[in-house]
């Protein structure tokens, strides 16, 4: 499915100082960090933190960006489908405040914790909520890293984290630890960039290496190779039952490519490699956007910019849940189901 989404600019704003709470004692949390040292690290987290403290400086607590809002929406969709209610939710990273927003409009959620591994970003979702003077929900704030999560075992009935896991090292334990926040008939629900996200600049990015520097260097980030298989796999893999996925791609036209750059940075979306060549020459930078000017221009001369989005939906294993039928337990094969339809055509 394909939404093109009106182009909008971009505003500024400052970000307040003031001391966020942590709402739990040390006690048994879902993940041990010692042995943090012996995991693959493709992304640099405390870039990526720094990127999201810019973040919350580029992006207001009024701000409207219809991107978010639509990947934020159609995910929290999926709650209006359960008849199951939600006392106390977790909100993970990522698009932070179109989920809170959203999450204060549901009455059957009584508290909600809003975490994050960026204090700025923190503090302006608290400054958001004491805008919009909300006394239904009782709101929890937390700094911390969704690589290691510091909830307790069975804790939380929802966890949600809109565009925020696929800057994970570990996107599997990750899940895992959201699995064991959980309790027994919780839901998890994520959205996460899939592979194809970006791929004008990607292109426009290499030609331009390529001809100005003769080499290619990584300058967007390598987001999940992911299709529904591989992200139901994820899902399977980190314990969730009922697993269920589906991808939408979304186009965001811009004025001009330096915006669409200037829009990753807000959302906090820019490249956070380990190995990556932090130095980019002015002549290439000048170069991909004439490039991606010229190849993606549209009639009306603004250009595209594709966000292919995962939506991922989980469920903690309970009793209560549907299970599949033992194999061979089958009272009628498909060959006579399809006899059947036949003879009604």
């Amino acid at each position: 499915m394909t939404r093109h989404l009106a182009s909008y600019m971009l505003r500024s704003a400052s970000a307040c100082t003031s001391r966020i709470r942590h709402p739990f004692a040390a006690a048994s949390f879902c993940t041990d960090t010692s042995t943090s040292s012996s995991r693959v690290k493709i992304f640099d987290r405390q870039l990526k933190r720094k990127q999201r403290d810019r973040a919350a400086w580029l992006m207001p607590s009024n701000s409207d960006d219809p991107f978010l809002n639509t990947v934020a929406h159609n995910l929290l969709d999926r709650l209006q489908d359960c008849k199951k209610t939600f006392p106390t939710a977790l909100c993970l990273g990522g698009s932070l405040l179109p989920v809170t927003r959203s999450l204060y409009t549901q009455r059957t959620i009584e508290k909600l914790i809003v975490m994050d591994a960026s204090y700025e970003m923190v503090q302006l979702c608290k400054n958001a909520e004491d805008a919009s003077n909300n006394d239904n929900i009782e709101t929890l704030y937390v700094v911390a890293d969704e690589e290691f999560l510091p909830i307790k075992e069975s804790s939380v009935d929802l966890v949600i984290s809109c565009l925020g896991l696929h800057w994970t090292n570990d996107l599997p334990g990750a899940m895992i630890q959201s699995r064991l926040a959980l309790k027994p008939d919780g839901l998890f629900l994520a959205a996460i960039l899939g592979g194809e996200t970006l791929k004008e600049l990607r292109i426009a990015c290499t030609v331009a290496q390529m001809e100005r520097e003769g080499g290619i260097s990584p300058r967007v980030s390598p987001l999940a190779q992911a299709c529904v298989r591989d992200a139901g796999n994820l899902l399977t893999r980190a314990g969730f039952t009922l697993p269920g996925v589906d991808v939408d791609e979304y186009t965001v036209k811009y004025e001009s490519a330096l915006e669409l750059i200037e829009h990753l940075r807000a959302m906090g979306e820019t490249n956070s490699l380990f190995q990556m060549n932090t130095i980019l020459k002015r002549d290439t930078a000048l170069a991909t956007a004439a490039i991606y000017d010229s190849m993606f221009a549209e009639e009306d001369g603004t250009v595209p910019a594709t966000f292919q989005v995962i939506y991922m939906t989980g469920w903690k294993e309970h009793p209560s849940q549907q299970k599949a039928k033992t194999r061979g337990s089958a009272t009628i094969s498909f060959k006579d189901i399809q006899k059947q339809f036949g003879n009604h055509s």
